[in-house]
C-alpha cells in the first residue's frame, strides 16, 4: 500500500486537501457558488451563454405544487426528476415511459402518481440536499443517449466529465452507467470511470471503485479505444463554462443526445478526484503547466487548441494502460 501511495505522488496525483486549499478555495470565489450549486440558476445561466442543455420542463417549490403531478409533467411521459441542490446523484428519478395510470422508472419498476408525490416532496424537503436545506424539484426531458454507447451502458445515459482549470480543460472521462449503478452515470454508486485521451477523444483506462478494469461487467465490451462522438464540440463546450459562470476549478459534465448531441448536464464547483485513477494521470502536472502559461488571456477556442496539445497522449500510447 505504501509503494502504491509513493507511486501516486510521484506520478502528480492530486491529494484532496490540496485540491480545497490550492485550487477551489483560491479560484472558485463564493460568491459564483450559487450559479453552479442551484441547477436551476445554472441551467439558465448556461443557456444565456448560448450553451445546450436538457430541456427544463419545470420545476415544483412548495408542497403544493408537489400534489400537482399532472400539471408539473405537462403531457410528458418520460422525464427526469432531480434536486436542483442535489450532489452524488442521489435523490434523481428516472421515468423512461407511462403506462395507463402508472410510469416505468430506470430499472423497469412501477411507480405510482402517488410515487411521484412522495418523491417530490422528499426534494423539496431537502432529503437530498447539500446541508438539508429546503430545495426544489427540477423536471427535466429525458436524455436518450447516443447510440455509440449501446454497448458501453446499462440502462441509462452515459455522461462525461471534464475537469476545466483556468479556462483551460485539463482532463477528461466518461462515466458509463452499470447494473450495480441502477442506470446512473455516478461513479460512487457504480457506474466505472473510463479516462479519454484529451487530444483525440479516445478512451484509454477504466476503473471500478479504485480497481481498473478493461471491460463493461454488464455488456462484456472492451472499454479502451471508443471514440468519443463530438468530440471536439465537447472539450470547446466544456472551456466556455468558465465565462459562463467565473470558477476556476470546474467540473463540467455533458451527455450526449442522440437527436441534439452534446448537452451540459450541470457543473460541479468541488469535481472529485477519481478521474486521475481513470487515466492513469495525475492532475498536478496538467494544473502546473497552465498555471506557467505567460498569460492566460485567451478565448475558449485558443484555450480548446492549447490544452488538447499539450495533454493529449501519443497515439501510440492510447492503447497502452501504466498501472499505479
Amino acid at each position: 500500500m505504501l509503494g502504491r501511495i509513493m507511486r501516486m505522488k510521484r506520478s502528480g496525483v492530486l491529494g484532496l486537501n490540496r485540491r480545497n486549499g490550492e485550487y477551489i478555495m483560491k479560484f472558485n470565489h463564493r460568491r459564483f457558488y450559487p450559479l453552479v450549486d442551484d441547477k436551476v440558476i445554472c441551467k439558465q445561466r448556461l443557456q444565456e451563454q448560448g450553451l445546450a442543455v436538457p430541456r427544463l420542463i419545470s420545476v415544483a417549490r412548495s408542497m403544493r405544487q408537489a400534489s400537482q403531478i399532472d400539471e408539473l409533467l405537462q403531457d410528458n411521459n418520460e422525464f427526469v426528476i432531480k434536486p436542483a441542490h442535489g450532489s452524488g446523484g442521489d435523490g434523481i428519478l428516472v421515468i423512461k415511459d407511462r403506462k395507463a395510470d402508472y410510469f416505468v422508472d430506470s430499472d423497469g419498476h412501477m411507480v405510482q402518481h402517488a410515487d411521484l408525490e412522495h418523491h417530490i416532496t422528499n426534494v423539496i424537503g431537502g432529503l437530498y440536499s447539500l446541508g438539508g436545506q429546503p430545495d426544489s424539484a427540477m423536471i427535466e426531458s429525458l436524455v436518450h443517449f447516443d447510440l455509440a454507447f449501446s454497448n458501453l451502458t446499462y440502462h441509462g445515459v452515459p455522461d462525461i466529465r471534464v475537469i476545466v482549470y483556468r479556462g483551460y480543460p485539463v482532463m477528461a472521462m466518461t462515466r458509463l452507467p452499470t447494473r450495480q449503478s441502477h442506470g446512473k452515470a455516478n461513479l460512487h454508486q457504480g457506474a466505472i470511470g473510463v479516462g479519454i485521451d484529451l487530444g483525440s477523444g479516445v478512451t484509454v483506462g477504466g476503473v471500478s471503485g479504485n480497481n481498473p478494469v478493461s471491460v463493461h461487467p454488464d455488456t462484456g465490451s472492451e472499454i479502451v479505444g471508443f471514440q468519443i462522438p463530438y468530440w471536439s464540440q465537447i472539450v470547446s463546450m466544456a472551456a466556455r463554462c468558465y465565462e459562463a459562470v467565473e470558477l476556476g476549478y470546474l467540473g463540467v459534465d455533458i451527455v450526449l443526445d442522440r437527436d441534439h448531441g452534446p448537452l451540459i448536464l450541470e457543473l460541479n464547483a468541488r469535481p472529485g478526484l477519481n478521474i486521475q485513477i481513470a487515466n492513469r494521470r495525475g492532475l498536478c502536472e496538467c494544473l502546473d503547466a497552465v498555471d506557467k502559461l505567460d498569460s492566460l488571456d485567451a478565448s475558449p477556442e485558443q484555450r480548446v487548441e492549447w490544452s488538447c496539445r499539450a495533454f493529449g497522449v501519443p497515439e501510440s500510447d492510447l492503447l497502452t494502460q501504466v498501472p499505479w
